[in-house]
């Protein structure tokens, strides 16, 4: 029976979609529950510019699509087809006739749900309506400023946080986390939550980075409102929400974006640029202009739909170069002979003046390895345009630097110091993220030196010294608890080692650091300016000391140091920028955090000695493999 198949689009619609700006193309594409004339039903909307014939196929009409071929559009290669008397929870695919005569099933790349693995269709669903209790922190969000701000980050894999049980698949539900997490993160002192992602996604050892659908709240923990009521109670907790993002690459599964239409269709028709080898995915082909409208329309979807506060756009230097993990003469210079990839940095470009035009206050994220120069700066003066970076090169040589045994970490003191060359050249994010405990790397804990004792001393120094550093923070789950084994993205956090002490101890102490941080603008309202840190002695390489201050804007401020070997330094004269007295106000080493106990107590006045270039200084006492803070209290 042939169905009616005029479509509600506009000729503009279709215009601005072909040209790359239609920024919400999902409000026509995919599938949409409405009325037409007179009629309730479901209008499906598909491009596949190559298809000879493309017809929808589900559970109302036996997977046969010979009744419901879609009308391909005039000057377009969209297909549109409304099918009245079906409604939300249709079961669907698009079956795709190829240049080639070869029919294909694909699930619907603005499919807004999909069946649970491994089933792999679409699923009608209207994600308008749900009635949001958001509206006091979306006002708190566009009223501040995230520079200025204190931003603590919990990353978080949303499959293995905790699991009901240790069957496969035994996940908790988007609201169980809800439940669970929100208050935890709240009470533990975090700002934000970063979700690694959370869209369709065959296969739970990709961890989401290698999508099928970019429209689709995952069904692994429910249907898309549920999530929606996890961003929601978030909100009303006073946590943000990150997306791990990745407009860069997807995965090859036949239902998916690859070969949509039988030919490259959103990858790269060159062979050369289509492969990503790294991964084993498909190269998003960023210069297409429909692939521009369907990425861009996605980010704006998470930020309108779903009330995302920022995406953290991940594998940015792959998207960068167009030698990325190739071999010379594996790639074709762009046109200046050069290996800069001009398609995705103008792509980049877009995607941030378009989201912030829309969203003033959005977080943008890149995850970005190398040494691109400009990636925090506006667009108008040639930067990328994004508001944050993550610093990579701080997390690996801190990382390195905090594996070594402490008699060797002398004669690296350049890696505790380096960062603070260009700690101020970018908007930077200081992440200990889950590409750091996973693949033979150990768990957070396990890397660092020494005997157990030692294992948690340097960790806390380790964590008391990247709160006291230039930049925002984030930290992965089960790092605050100090979770022994390395990751497992298909069991639950190892959370039962909270029975032990040093374990509860570390716990405690990442709640307390936490706290403390929020507490203390000077440690967050000049992240990104010189006006905010100052050296005291960045030189103290023979006993592995730092020491440094850091200022809020009305210039109160803290003086942290660090010792990073197990030997206690008696009588250490620190040098100070003013006079006054000085309270140790936190002390990685205390008792109750499983620390030895060597802590300052009472107040220790400058003394007219001159030290580390300033003309006072005080004396006190250096705890072994630990972070300290004190404050300065104006004398009368």
């Amino acid at each position: 029976m042939k169905e009616w198949t005029s479509s509600p689009l506009s000729d503009f619609d279709r215009y601005l979609f072909h040209q790359g700006t239609h920024y919400r193309a999902f409000q026509f594409m995919g599938a949409h529950i409405r009325e037409e004339e007179g009629r309730r039903g479901v209008r499906f909307t598909v491009w596949a510019p190559k298809a000879q014939e493309v017809s929808v196929v589900g559970n109302f009409n036996d997977w046969d699509g010979s009744g419901h071929r879609m009308e391909r559009l005039p000057d377009s290669g969209l297909w549109s087809l409304f099918i009245p008397g079906i409604d939300e929870g249709t079961v669907y695919k698009y079956e795709i006739l190829t240049p080639v005569g070869h029919r294909q099933l694909k699930a619907d790349p603005f499919g807004f749900y999909a069946e649970v693995k491994p089933n792999t269709a679409s699923v009608v669903y209207d994600v308008t309506g749900y009635a949001w209790q958001d509206d006091a922190w979306l006002k708190k969000r566009q009223e501040s400023s995230s520079y200025e701000e204190p931003m603590n980050i919990y990353e978080v894999h949303f499959g293995s946080w905790k699991r009901n049980s240790d069957e496969e698949d035994d996940y908790y539900s988007y609201r169980q986390m809800a439940a669970e997490l929100v208050p935890y993160a709240a009470e533990m002192g975090y700002t934000h939550i970063e979700l690694m992602p959370i869209y369709e996604h065959p296969f739970d050892g990709s961890w989401g980075y290698q999508g099928t659908g970019y429209f689709a709240a995952t069904s692994r923990y429910g249907e898309p409102k549920d999530f929606m009521y996890f961003v929601d109670q978030c909100h009303q907790h006073g946590i943000g929400v990150l997306l791990d993002w990745v407009p860069g690459h997807f995965c090859k599964d036949d239902p998916g974006l690859r070969m949509f239409d039988g030919t490259p269709c959103y990858e790269y028709s060159d062979p050369n640029r289509r492969q990503n080898r790294g991964w084993g995915t498909s190269n998003f082909d960023l210069g297409k202009t429909e692939v521009q409208s369907y990425l861009i329309s996605n980010a704006l979807f998470w930020l309108d739909m779903y009330h995302i506060d920022g995406l953290r756009v991940d594998a940015v230097a792959s998207m960068l170069y167009l030698d990325y993990e190739r071999e010379p003469g594996e790639y074709n210079p762009n046109a200046y002979g050069g290996r800069e990839n001009l398609e995705s940095i103008a792509f980049l470009r877009k995607l941030n003046e378009v989201l912030f035009e829309e969203h003033p206050k959005v977080l943008m994220m890149a995850e970005e390895s190398t040494s691109w120069p400009l990636v925090t700066k506006p667009t108008y003066v040639g930067g990328l345009g994004f508001n944050y970076k993550w610093n990579m090169g701080w997390m690996n040589d801190m990382l390195k630097y905090m594996e070594l045994d402490p008699i060797h970490r002398k004669f690296n003191h350049n890696l505790v110091t380096f960062s603070f060359m260009y700690a101020f050249s970018e908007n930077f994010v200081l992440p200990l993220s889950h590409d750091e405990v996973v693949h033979g790397k150990k768990s957070l804990l396990d890397k660092m030196p020494g005997d157990y004792w030692q294992k948690f001393a340097n960790l806390r120094a380790f964590l008391a010294y990247k709160m006291a550093h230039p930049g925002k923070k984030l930290l992965f789950m089960g790092g605050e608890f100090g979770q022994f084994i390395e990751w497992r993205y298909d069991e639950a956090l190892e959370w039962f080692m909270l029975e032990y002490t040093a374990h509860k101890a570390l716990h405690d102490y990442v709640k307390a650091l936490n706290h403390f941080y929020l507490n203390e603008p000077p440690l967050w309202e000049q992240d990104h300016h010189w006006e905010g840190f100052q050296w005291v002695d960045p030189h103290d390489h023979e006993q592995s000391i730092v020491s440094f201050a850091r200022r809020a804007q009305n210039g109160d401020q803290l003086i942290f140091l660090a010792n990073f070997t197990p030997v206690v330094r008696h009588d250490y004269r620190l040098g100070v920028p003013e006079p006054g007295e000085y309270e140790e106000v936190f002390n990685s080493d205390q008792t109750f955090w499983y620390g030895s106990g060597v802590i300052n107590e009472g107040r220790f006045p400058t003394q007219n000695v001159e030290s580390h270039g300033f003309s006072q200084s005080i004396v006190f006492t250096v705890p072994p493999l630990a972070g300290i803070y004190f404050r300065r209290t104006p004398t009368d």
